[in-house]
Order: structure tokens, then C-alpha cells, then sequence
């Protein structure tokens, strides 16, 4: 890991500059000033992160759920130094590719298999599906069926910060800002028994039910006009939603059966999140396009793809130029690092380790929080993992009588204890490196706890 030496900041300059300069990241920039600027983060190494006034924090969301090999990795600095020298950046809109770009395609062709032989280079994960609307509705257009322009997404599901993005995604709030959604995208409900279930419906007939829903939509607006479901594997941003057993099945016999594209989000499931590459494999899927990001570098440079099914290439090739990409669409460095990353994924089995060993150990060790008298209920995929808080067990109800009152307060109290986690509404999700060992998962489980217990007082006052 890394062996860089420490540096001294002025974190108090820092964090007026933040306020006088800096505008974060889905920030409220009130409460910014308010609090005198943002936590400065200044350094990593493995699974903790360090701020600016020495403080440790067990990184249980691998930064943006992406860090899956771990900070420090001395290799990848080294892979995107080697490459700035020879060649640092160029694009691929002349006519031209470099080696990396070349090299990552093919690579990403081979893991995730299949008809999938094809691949688009962005910077993120957001772009990717910018990249996914326009192709898709492009590839309509070009089969003759340009009424085909219809994406069918799910209520509660995230697909990026674009326009096309946040209109595939279902969040409500992010429609609320910018008078969105664009036309052309339908949605329904998610997968979501916890929240959605009906009184006494089993896991089966909820099942069907949601994946009725989607046959419904098609129906309703003309299946002619559809030209693809689009979907996470796990709705990750959405609060570690995993389906019930057997809807990944229908959703693709839906699509096949009307002749629609089925597409997989993988920015957050994929490269070994779900103890598989992708997360259509732990499925059995065979997507028409996935569209992908985080895990890819590891985070350490800024690079999304999309891969593609052969059949659609066949009619892409057949209709010109696709006037689409971005200036560091297949970025070299970026290509070179992810490739590295992919190395070491392989060089550490670090799929096969989610797969059998830290993924299995994460499950169970979450199962020590399903008593406590908050939870609501615990569940988990490889890692990613979810805590998601009542105010009454064995019931939906929530303290206030609405939801997102509990998730920040737990969360809170998580970081005070030295935790990165995030609360979605009332759920504390955690997406912890792949290189997470027993012990720091028994300190993610054990803190939770803690948070749990030390804001329970205050949230029954609440009621």
C-alpha cells in the first residue's frame, strides 16, 4: 500500500476557500456555510481515510462505491505515470485509437461475454447512459422503427446527473430540479417488498406483481413504441434494493417477448460487487447493453463504458457515422489504469474472494443487527449491504411518520464513530473495498450497532 509521506494543510484556509469557492457534490450549500465548509479529506491507504485534522474512518462505501481495490495502489499511480509519458492523452475521433483504449475493449469483451462484444468509452458513470439513450434510440432508428423511442425504468432507481440520466432514474427530488423528465421515459414500481409489498403477499406473488407492472407499462403506451427496459441489477443509490428471486427472469422474458432491448446498469454492480463480474451474470442475463463505471478504475481516474451486443454493432456499422462521444471518450491513462486495476483483480481473486469468502462473512455478520429494535431489516449481496430502520418492528412504520427522519441521525452518529456509511432515506448502505478483511467488516457491523443505540432515545421521542 502506499508509502507517501503525510502532508501538512492548513485545513481552517481550506475550508474557507471551500466555502468561499468550492460548490460539493449534491451539497446543500446553505448548510455548508453554515458548517464553516466541508470535512477535508487528505489521505488514504487500504480501507481508511484520514481528514485534515488526523481523524481515521473506516471507508464503508469504497469512496463513491467505487474503490474496490483498496487506496494506496502504488501500481495504478505507476501504470497512469508510464502512460502520461508515452502518450497522456488522445481522442478517438479521427479515425483513430490508442493501445490502451484497444486493449480495455477487448478485455471488458471477455469478462463480460456473451454477445456483449463491443465497447463505448466515457468518464462516468452518468455519461454511460447518455451514451445508452442515444444509441439505443439511434439503433431503433436505423431497424426503421424511430417510434421505438420509449425507455421503460423503475420509480426509486438511479441512472446518472445528466438530463438523460436523471429521466431514466426514477428519484422524484432530482425530477424536481430542472423540469424533468425528458419525454420518453415511463416508470414503474420497484422491486421493493419491504416497502411495497402488500399485507400478507408472499415473495412470490410480489414478484409477479412487479414484474407485471413492467408488462402493463409496455402495454399501455404500445409495445411498437418501446425500445428498452433499463434497470440495476441491485438498485444501488436507491438503497441496496435486491430483487426478490425470479424477477431478473420475467423482466428478460418480458422484453424478449416484446422485442425490446433489455439493458443493465452495472456503474455500481459491476467488477466483482455481487461476488460475480457483473451483476446480470449472478442473474443468468443476457443484456442487449450494460453500461458501466466505478469499479472499472477502481476510481482512481475518471473512465465509464458501455458494452454492446454484437447484433446491435451489426446495425450500427450498417448506418454511418455515430455522432456521439466525448472529448475523453477511451482517455489513454484512464484505459491504461483500468487495466491495471483489472490485474489486479485477477492477481487477487478478488471476485472469487467476494463470491465465497467476504461476501458470505458480510451476511452473516449483518444478522447480529436483525434483533435490535430498529431494524426493520438487513440484507445484503456480496458487498453491498443494507440496515433499514423502523420505528415498530415486524411493520413499515417510520419515526415521524415519514421516511428519511432515522437514515441521517444513524449516519451521523456512524461518522462520529469513525464509519463512512451513507443513509438513504431510512437505510444505512454500506459498499465496502473487496479487499475488506473479517475484522473490518465485524467493526462495520459493531458501529452500526453502536450508532443504532446511541440514537434510538432520540428517535422515540420522535414517535
Amino acid at each position: 500500500m502506499s508509502t507517501v509521506p503525510v502532508r501538512n494543510y492548513d485545513i481552517p484556509e481550506l475550508r474557507r476557500l471551500d466555502v468561499a469557492h468550492h460548490l460539493p457534490a449534491q451539497t446543500d450549500y446553505g448548510l455548508q456555510q453554515r458548517n464553516g465548509g466541508s470535512k477535508i479529506i487528505t489521505r488514504a491507504d487500504g480501507c481508511t481515510i484520514w481528514d485534515g485534522e488526523g481523524k481515521p474512518y473506516l471507508d464503508g462505501m469504497a469512496g463513491l462505491w467505487c474503490v474496490a481495490v483498496g487506496y494506496g495502489r502504488e501500481e495504478l499511480a505507476k501504470a497512469a505515470y508510464e502512460q502520461m509519458l508515452e502518450l497522456p492523452y488522445y481522442n478517438t475521433f479521427f479515425k483513430t485509437a490508442t493501445p490502451p483504449a484497444v486493449k480495455l475493449a477487448a478485455k471488458i469483451a471477455e469478462l463480460a461475454g456473451g454477445n456483449l462484444s463491443h465497447v463505448f468509452f466515457n468518464s462516468s458513470g452518468s455519461e454511460a447512459n447518455d451514451t445508452v439513450f442515444r444509441m439505443v434510440r439511434h439503433y431503433w432508428t436505423l431497424k426503421g422503427q424511430p417510434q421505438r423511442s420509449i425507455f421503460i425504468s423503475r420509480w426509486n432507481a438511479y441512472h446518472g446527473t445528466g438530463v438523460a440520466g436523471v429521466s431514466l432514474g426514477g428519484m422524484k427530488a432530482m425530477h424536481a430540479q430542472g423540469g424533468l423528465p425528458i419525454p420518453g421515459v415511463e416508470h414503474v414500481m420497484q422491486p421493493y417488498k419491504m416497502n411495497e409489498g402488500l399485507p400478507g403477499e408472499s415473495d412470490a406473488d410480489f414478484c409477479a406483481r412487479a414484474a407485471q407492472a413492467i408488462e402493463d407499462r409496455i402495454l399501455e403506451v404500445g409495445p411498437e413504441n418501446v425500445a428498452a427496459f433499463i434497470g440495476e441489477p441491485v438498485q444501488g443509490a436507491g438503497g441496496v434494493i435486491i430483487p426478490p428471486e425470479g424477477y431478473w427472469q420475467k423482466v428478460e422474458a418480458i422484453c424478449r417477448k416484446y422485442g425490446i432491448l433489455l439493458v443493465c446498469d452495472e456503474v455500481i454492480t459491476g467488477f466483482g460487487r455481487t461476488g460475480n463480474w457483473f451483476g446480470f451474470q449472478h442473474y443468468g442475463l443476457k443484456p442487449d447493453m450494460i453500461a458501466m463505471a466505478k469499479g472499472l478504475s477502481s476510481g482512481y481516474l475518471p473512465i465509464s463504458a458501455v458494452a454492446v451486443s454484437s447484433e446491435i454493432v451489426e446495425v450500427l456499422r450498417a448506418g454511418g457515422d455515430f455522432v456521439h462521444g466525448f472529448t475523453y471518450s477511451g482517455h489513454p491513462t484512464a484505459c491504461a489504469v483500468a487495466l491495471a486495476n483489472i490485474a489486479i483483480f485477477e492477481r487477487e481473486h478478488l471476485v472469487e474472494r467476494t463470491r465465497d469468502d467476504t461476501g458470505p462473512y458480510l451476511a452473516k455478520a449483518l444478522q447480529r443487527l436483525a434483533d435490535h429494535p430498529l431494524v426493520g431489516q438487513v440484507r445484503s449481496l456480496g458487498l453491498l449491504g443494507a440496515v433499514e430502520i423502523v420505528s415498530k418492528r415486524g411493520t413499515n412504520e417510520r419515526f415521524g411518520g415519514k421516511e428519511g427522519t432515522a437514515g441521517p441521525m444513524v449516519r451521523d452518529a456512524c461518522i462520529e464513530r469513525g464509519l463512512m456509511v451513507r443513509g438513504i432515506r431510512d437505510t444505512i448502505v454500506m459498499c465496502p473495498p473487496l479487499i475488506i478483511t473479517h475484522e473490518e467488516i465485524d467493526r462495520i457491523v459493531s458501529i452500526i450497532g453502536a450508532a443504532l443505540d446511541a440514537c434510538e432515545p432520540e428517535l422515540r421521542k420522535i414517535g
